[in-house]
């Protein structure tokens, strides 16, 4: 079924708003924007200029809505909220990724610093965001090592009677039985937010000025702990490109080539560069690198919720710059700049994104070619009709049957697609039966099939007895297409002797075969992520408390049963009669905590 656009196009307001492409199946194919509707949807339907890219996009259209919005800016928000609801595939489309990690004080008399990621939802300030957790984790190490703050959460730190391991190794001046002033350990909380701020040679001079009085007053212990303080601050301003005039600054770089986009971002704050992170935007149209940039900072900061710098530094003037400037300084409330002709220490930053952004295309493009490699020989070591463009495997993992959970990971021609990633928790299945949790777990996945996330290929951690499980469940829901290759660790166990089981045959490759390391990375990745499902249900378990499962016992009750006796397992010895003495537990109530506690 084809659209047909004239009498549509007539339709067409020439406003500002948001168009959505739509597929034969209802499918959203691409979301855009547009400062006049009618102008820029008819672009699309004139068969001038336009790349193979966008007339692919054309030829699946069968609909097309509009939404008329107030202000360009209206449609600009508009359309980066349908992205990230829908992820067209015709969109540019960034990865799901973990959102920049923070340092983060809180609001207590003596705060603690450690590190957050994600929402900023508790009082306290925030500093960042770092390009990594590693990055975090040695600015802490580096602030504890230099003013001794603490790291343990609020409980722990309230119920402590003696200095714990940080303060005996240096780490923390223990506040938490009063071995610092309330006084003393503002201001090294002061010093440590000056270092955050990048007012390094302002820290040193006042630390300089304190250790000149402690020496005056003859407290030359003092003085001198001071003095390897600001010895050490000199080695790590050395190692630090230092220059506080140029504030919060994100430089940002791209470059293309071999049908790859690589965008290189380097964040810079308080003139300190803290790091620096590669992207590789999914493009489905011919993009210019300006139309690429100005998609992938839309996407960047409006849905990846990324904070909007002072400055953003571009390798090139990017599509609509004046336009989104505005945009980002609404969002701001205050003025943001854009900048891509620059000098000076901007230039260093610029260019330095820039060969990141080289390299990144460089490796991605090696590591393109070597699954290439891979998928071609899994095609011929199987052999296979065609190339897999979506692979599954599943795996079991338990601890002696506890807390049984199943995993499938998702991997395409381009590597692991994590967002497709499952967890089953394996309920109502004799404890330690493999067979029935697989058989369970593949029910599930398998019992409604969505339209483009159909596996041509089926990876089963385990032998003949899981394949045929795995078969017989694909029988019964009556899904074909999908071959069923059985990875079996082989009497050895020894990695790169796994014996294969595909089409009633079974087969061990070559430790060389780059098929053999592909479908290796895939069940390593499955396995991996069956035991961290395993042991975080494992670990909630355990953790959770006998009185949760008993009818009528909710949080109040719960807490007033724990007050009275102590703990749940002086509720498990007590009597009827001594848990009806328990504030709001009549005498039935107690009867029915003690069965259920004994049954």
């Amino acid at each position: 079924m084809s659209f047909d656009a004239k009498p549509f196009l007539k339709t067409l307001a020439n406003k500002p708003g948001v168009y959505r492409m739509y597929g034969s199946k209802g499918d959203l194919l691409y979301v855009g924007k547009a400062k006049n509707l009618k102008n820029r949807v008819s672009s699309y339907f004139n068969n001038r200029g336009l790349n193979a890219k966008t007339q692919a996009l054309v030829l699946r259209i069968t609909s097309v809505e509009v939404s008329i919005t107030g202000s360009e800016t209206e449609a600009l928000l508009l359309e980066q909220n349908l992205i990230k609801k829908n992820k067209p595939p015709y969109n540019i489309l960034l990865k799901d990724d973990k959102s920049y990690p923070y340092i983060y004080l809180s609001t207590h008399d003596f705060p603690l610093l450690t590190n957050a990621r994600g929402k900023k939802y508790k009082e306290g300030q925030y500093f960042g965001p770092y390009p990594s957790s590693t990055a975090v984790k040695e600015s802490l190490s580096f602030l504890q090592r230099l003013f001794r703050l603490r790291n343990c959460e609020d409980s722990y730190f309230n119920n402590r009677s003696r200095p714990c391991l940080q303060h005996q190794i240096g780490r923390c001046s223990a506040p938490c039985v009063d071995l610092i002033s309330r006084q003393s350990y503002q201001a090294d909380i002061q010093h440590a937010v000056m270092f955050l701020q990048g007012k390094n040679q302002d820290l040193i001079v006042g630390l300089q000025q304190q250790m000149e009085v402690a020496a005056e007053g003859l407290q030359f212990e003092e003085a001198a702990r001071i003095r390897d303080q600001i010895t050490y601050l000199r080695k790590v301003q050395e190692q630090q490109s230092i220059d506080a005039q140029y504030g919060d600054v994100d430089v940002i770089a791209i470059v293309q080539g071999q049908g790859i986009t690589a965008v290189h971002v380097a964040n810079v704050r308080h003139g300190r560069m803290l790091g620096s992170r590669s992207y590789y935007p999914r493009l489905n149209m011919d993009e210019t690198p300006s139309q690429a940039l100005a998609a992938f900072i839309s996407q960047f900061y409006l849905v990846m919720n990324h904070d909007i710098t002072d400055e953003i530094i571009t390798s090139e003037k990017i599509t609509d710059e004046g336009f989104i400037q505005g945009v980002f300084t609404q969002q701001k409330g205050k003025p943001v700049k854009f900048s891509h002709a620059v000098r000076a220490q901007r230039m260093r930053w610029l260019e330095l994104a820039k060969e990141n952004a080289v390299e990144a295309l460089r490796l991605k493009s090696e590591d393109k070619q070597h699954r290439k490699a891979q998928y071609l020989a899994l095609k011929d070591a199987l052999p296979l009709a065609e190339i897999p463009m979506r692979m599954e495997c599943f795996d079991i993992s338990h601890s002696h049957g506890e807390a049984t959970v199943a995993s499938c990971v998702v991997f395409n021609q381009d590597g692991p697609l994590k967002s497709e990633y499952r967890k089953f928790n394996i309920e109502g299945v004799e404890p330690g039966d493999d067979y029935g949790a697989m058989r369970q777990a593949l029910t599930r996945r398998f019992k409604k099939i969505v339209e483009g996330k159909k596996p041509q290929l089926l990876l089963i951690d385990g032998g003949k007895g899981q394949v045929g499980i795995a078969l017989s469940v694909l029988e019964e829901l009556q899904v074909s297409d999908i071959q069923v290759l059985g990875v079996s660790k082989g009497t050895t166990r020894k990695a790169g002797m796994e014996v294969l089981i595909f089409k009633e045959r079974s087969f061990v490759l070559e430790l060389a075969s780059p098929a053999l390391h592909l479908i290796q990375q895939i069940r390593d990745e499955s396995h991996r992520f069956a035991i961290t499902g395993h042991r975080a249900r494992r670990a909630k378990s355990r953790g959770r408390s006998v009185l949760q499962d008993i009818p009528g016992i909710g949080p109040k009750r719960r807490k007033e049963l724990l007050k009275f006796f102590g703990d749940a397992g002086q509720v498990t010895a007590a009597s009827v009669t001594e848990i009806a003495k328990v504030p709001g537990i009549s005498r039935q109530l107690a009867q029915q905590i003690y069965q259920a506690l004994h049954a």
